[in-house]
């Protein structure tokens, strides 16, 4: 008996000792320490581990030699072979190289950034943080050529959103994700003449920084794997799990104006529980204040006939009251990110955002001779002394998103997913010191503030995916998806939307309140194949059907092939997006200046099913679809250097366009045809509506070299060239026959100059001892004015009232310099836009709608945006 016992322990410690052997083990660290997270993968499987709490790894490859992909966000990634199980010890160092392990674009094994197919950025927070600016949509900015976003003065709401857009498409057609879910989108549609104008985009600063670990930008269409919006690509919001350390940051700035004063701080930290769990918090609070970069028009701003009144205050103010720049805006977030392995092959997820910001910017100033009639009621001051009154926009703006999810392993190899998500965005109104002049003239009184209404986005999205290796080679992936929206529009006061309603921003009238809903279900496959270890091709399609308008199918082939240290890559795809809630049915009245009025009028804005628009012949909204293209290579220079260069073209079907103002065509609204009877029915002097109308063509270019050197020196030069030409706007035949041009060239000069044409970035930095230095050069493109429409000409070419004006290039240099107090903190101080540039000075023979000089840069195109050169100071500590 004995003997048999010793037998037996034998054998069990011979079986651990040679499962122990068939590892490899190590610990990954850097100079600071050990390395928590670090991606350890069996190349060409999807085989992997990541580093614990101390930087330890073990794992046990398929069969040996194998070779080992270690990667790190911001640290180079390196390929290690091993002809047997052993020590696996390894020293990381910083940079950012085609090694690093990306999942967006793919459902299965994992890849580089050298491996795909399609180009994929991949950028984490240091790099975001270093590039000054204080969110993150401006970051973003300042580091991926193909994005842009800028801060919209006197633009209602759209002001407090800021679009943003992948290769200026418009902030509608780039899908983002957070932890690869669907985030949803905002509850505003951009109705000022700003870039996306009539469109939905997401809120990015409803997602702080400091939650996040890395942000990865699929460049190409990916419509067939993730459904609608994915036109210009992909940007998937990965957050931080375990971190080493708690770390606490605040940073503060202003302007060389003295304003735009701006204070940041957050905190971050990752706790432990049960066995194997892990919650990451992130805390965050924002607060900035206005800018002001209002044109002094002064006496040349006076009517013909001022009173003395007028006169008086012109002279004591010859900005005429404006307040041109950014709003105020206070933000405050919470983000969760949590896991806990169930049983031995499962991982219960769930992750939970909420952000609450408020804030306020301007409505143009109501000068004393625009509003007459108040004047003379006498209810503000005595007449003799009335100066106008200046309405202040106001929002409350609330963001959620709530997700969970098991990610699990079943027989066979056969990997899933299964999650739900839950996502929310709404927007109150406030409107302060402004009137109701109707309310006023009939009663003799109006309020001073209104509560005008606000509205609401909401979405529940949930999926099933699964995954499995058919062969070492062949990876299927399929999967499915419901998605339920709804949209809400919520009334406001009566005082309102009395009759025009409250100067500046109508409320919602009770017949354009309500709430609307859809659902969606999808489904997809994703097959990739590795016909060789350097030919890969993939194909991949989903079908989609939705409740309100019918349903779509998109596909995609791609392919990549290496040679030596490089690859060259190409895809072509279809895509579409689908119209939003907000595009459907949205009906409201606002005041902005029309055609051929210096001052704001009351616009309306019809709902697509409107029967008055119908009877236009606008057919309901559909589809929009694509066709995407494009074509590129990588290549390692060496260890330090690497390159990728990518082509692409786009073509867009039917995009849905927010029309021009559609008013009288002679001057005076008498109801003569159709389209002023529905313009008198509705008490507004122009009208909009949503329509399935355009097709677009872009083209471009995309440059990245990263240098990574071993002597602390670093370098990107990145590029984007890029060109929207429009080859057919459809008109329906009643608008036509009646002589109105349903999208004029003003309107089109938004899709196609209103962004940047190229953008170039060149990004040093230095490390010598504990010193940082940064240096950031991005030079934006030109963009140009595009000048009102002035009608056709006898060959039916729509002429210009004024000169379009051409906006030259800007080159904008950030310096940053950080100093390490200690192992975990540090100082930086940081200076942006040191030359102080600004876009070129609008001229006014472009006869755009600049309200008698009152702006001095166009608020119709962006570069770099107006707030000049600017200062920043912060301090990090981890512990």
């Amino acid at each position: 008996m004995k003997k048999l016992n010793f037998t037996l322990l034998c054998s069990f410690l011979l079986l651990l000792s040679g499962s122990a052997f068939a590892q490899i083990s190590g610990v990954i660290s850097d100079a600071d320490g050990p390395l928590i997270g670090v991606s350890v993968i069996e190349k060409g499987t999807k085989n992997g581990t990541i580093t614990d709490l101390d930087g330890m790894y073990k794992i046990s490859p398929s069969a040996y030699p194998c070779t080992l992909v270690y990667s790190y966000v911001g640290y180079g990634s390196k390929e290690i072979t091993y002809d047997a199980a052993g020590s696996g010890d390894m020293m990381m160092a910083l940079g950012v190289g085609l090694d690093e392990v990306i999942v967006t674009g793919t459902r299965g094994k994992a890849r580089t950034i050298l491996d795909s197919p399609v180009p994929v950025d991949n950028i984490n927070t240091r790099e975001l943080r270093n590039s000054g600016q204080p969110i993150i949509e401006k970051m973003l900015t300042f580091k991926v050529p193909s994005f842009n976003s800028q801060n919209q003065a006197i633009s209602d709401a759209t002001a407090h959103y800021d679009p943003a857009d992948l290769r200026g498409l418009g902030p509608s057609r780039t899908l983002v994700l957070i932890n690869g879910k669907r985030k949803n989108q905002s509850a505003q549609v951009y109705l000022n003449r700003t870039p996306g104008k009539g469109e939905v985009g997401i809120d990015l600063k409803s997602i702080p920084t400091a939650a996040i670990e890395r942000v990865e930008v699929l460049r190409d269409g990916a419509s067939a794997q993730y459904g609608s919006d994915a036109i210009a690509g992909v940007m998937n919001m990965v957050l931080k799990k375990d971190v080493e350390f708690a770390t606490l940051a605040a940073r503060t700035g202003i302007s060389s104006e003295g304003d735009g004063f701006f204070f940041d701080t957050d905190f971050n930290n990752s706790f432990t529980f049960g066995e194997g769990g892990y919650a990451n918090l992130t805390l965050g609070y924002y607060n900035q204040d206005i800018t002001n970069r209002a044109g002094e028009p002064g006496a040349d701003d006076l009517p013909d006939d001022a009173r003395p009144n007028e006169i008086a205050f012109v002279a004591e103010n010859p900005d005429i009251g404006m307040h041109v720049g950014q709003p105020q805006l206070e933000k405050k977030d919470i983000f969760v990110n949590m896991g806990h392995p169930v049983g031995e092959n499962a991982e219960f997820y769930t992750f939970h955002g909420y952000t609450t910001r408020t804030g306020q910017s301007f409505a143009y100033y109501r000068a004393p001779y625009w509003r007459r009639d108040v004047a003379d009621a006498g209810f503000i001051t005595r007449p003799e002394d009335f100066i106008g009154y200046q309405p202040t926009f106001e929002t409350d703006i609330n963001d959620h998103i709530n997700a969970m999810g098991l990610e699990f392993e079943v027989g066979n190899g056969i990997k899933g997913d299964v999650s739900l998500t839950y996502g929310s965005n709404s927007v109150n109104y406030r409107v302060n010191n402004s009137v109701n002049r109707d309310y006023l003239a009939d009663f003799g009184t109006s309020p001073r503030s209104f509560n005008p209404g606000g509205y609401k986005l909401s979405n529940i999205v949930g999926n099933l995916d699964l995954s499995k290796e058919l062969t070492e080679d062949i990876n299927l992936a399929i999967g499915a998806e419901y998605k339920k929206e709804y949209f809400t529009a919520i009334e406001g006061d009566p005082f309102s939307y009395y009759k025009g309603g409250s100067d500046s921003f109508a409320g919602i009238k009770p017949d354009e309140a309500g709430m609307w809903n859809r659902d969606s279900k999808a489904g997809y496959v994703q097959l990739d194949y590795d016909i060789t270890d350097d030919l890969l091709i993939g194909v991949a399609g989903r079908y989609e059907d939705f409740s309100d308008f019918g349903d779509n199918f998109s596909y995609k082939i791609n392919g990549r092939y290496k040679i030596g240290q490089g690859a060259v890559r190409a895809s072509y795809s279809t895509g579409f997006r689908a119209p939003t809630l907000h595009q459907r049915y949205l009906t409201n009245s606002q005041y902005i200046i029309v055609a051929g009025s210096s001052e704001p009028l009351l616009q309306g804005t019809l709902a697509n099913d409107n029967s008055a628009v119908q009877a236009l012949g606008v057919p309901n909204l559909f589809a929009e679809t694509s066709q995407n293209m494009s074509a590129g290579i990588t290549y390692r220079i060496n260890d330090n250097l690497t390159a990728t260069a990518d082509v692409y073209q786009i073509n867009v079907a039917d995009r849905v366009l927010f029309s021009s103002q559609i008013g009288t065509l002679d001057g005076n609204l008498d109801g003569s045809d159709a389209i002023e009877q529905i313009l008198i029915d509705n008490n507004v002097v122009a009208v909009q509506f949503f329509i399935n109308a355009g097709d677009t063509k872009t083209q471009g270019l995309d440059l990245v070299v990263n240098y990574n050197g071993d002597s602390g020196f670093r370098g990107t030069l990145a590029a984007n060239f890029n060109q929207t030409t429009i080859d057919a706007i459809n008109t329906p035949d009643a608008l036509r026959a009646g002589g109105y041009n349903i999208f004029d060239r003003q309107e089109q000069g938004l899709i196609i100059n209103s962004r940047p044409r190229s953008k170039v970035i060149l990004g040093l930095g230095y490390d010598v001892g504990n010193w940082t230095f940064n240096l950031n050069n991005t030079n934006f493109g030109a963009v140009t004015i595009t000048a009102p429409s002035g009608g056709f000409d006898a060959n039916g070419v729509e002429m210009a009232n004024g000169e379009d004006q051409e906006l030259a290039s800007k080159l904008v240099t950030d310096l940053s310099i950080g100093y390490n107090l200690a192992k975990r903190a540090n100082i930086y101080f940081m200076i942006n836009n040191i030359a102080d540039v600004y876009p070129d000075v609008t001229l006014a023979s472009t006869n755009t709608a600049q309200a008698g000089s009152r702006f001095v840069y166009s608020s119709e195109v962006q570069q770099q945006g107006q707030l000049g050169r600017n200062f920043v100071v912060g301090c990090n500590f981890s512990f």
